[in-house]
């Protein structure tokens, strides 16, 4: 995580003071092409997310949605096209130090334990977890809709007929021939 409270979406959350109603995060304008910027997409239209905390002892549980829309370029073509992203969220704010490991041990992780992110002192930074989750959910592949048509411009055949195991379709087909 970048430095406490400075991220380009940074809300922070002081431990004290969180109450039983679920939040409420947008980003503005300038966090939105900050965050473009940071992922190297085209833009960043909208991010929203409603998250409910609850806190037990020094681990805080974040659950909620985060929607966004976002232009990004395609993989294939070049050409920007708009993208829904709505991910659930689902994260443990834990107190630093409560996992204590040497830097070389190796350990095992459970599905629980890789949603967990470390905070300091009293409070943690709500809006940067938001903003890793929605870096995790943009696909740096994504194909837009004009990308059979930038295929077959560059004489690119597709995977059926020319990947690795094109040739022993042909075999095979060579074979039940005799």
């Amino acid at each position: 995580m970048t430095a406490p409270f400075e991220s380009e979406f940074s809300r922070p959350v002081d431990l004290r003071q969180i109450g039983d109603k679920p939040l409420h995060l947008t980003a503005n304008e300038t966090e939105r092409r900050r965050l473009a910027g940071r992922f190297d997409i085209t833009s960043v239209e909208s991010l929203e997310a409603t998250i409910s905390l609850s806190v037990e002892g020094p681990t805080v549980r974040a659950e909620g949605r985060m929607l966004a829309q976002i232009v990004q370029a395609c993989a294939i073509s070049g050409d920007d096209f708009p993208v829904a992203i709505d991910e659930k969220v689902n994260l443990r704010f834990v107190s630093a130090g409560k996992v204590q490991h040497t830097p070389d041990e190796e350990i095992e992780l459970d599905a629980g334990d890789l949603d967990e992110i470390e905070y300091e002192g009293t409070a943690f930074d709500l809006g940067e977890a938001v903003a890793q989750t929605l870096a995790l959910a943009i696909d740096p592949f994504a194909e837009g809709p004009g990308a059979d048509a930038a295929r077959k411009a560059a004489g690119l055949a597709d995977e059926a007929s020319s990947g690795p195991f094109a040739a022993l379709g042909a075999l095979r087909g060579t074979r039940q021939a005799d």
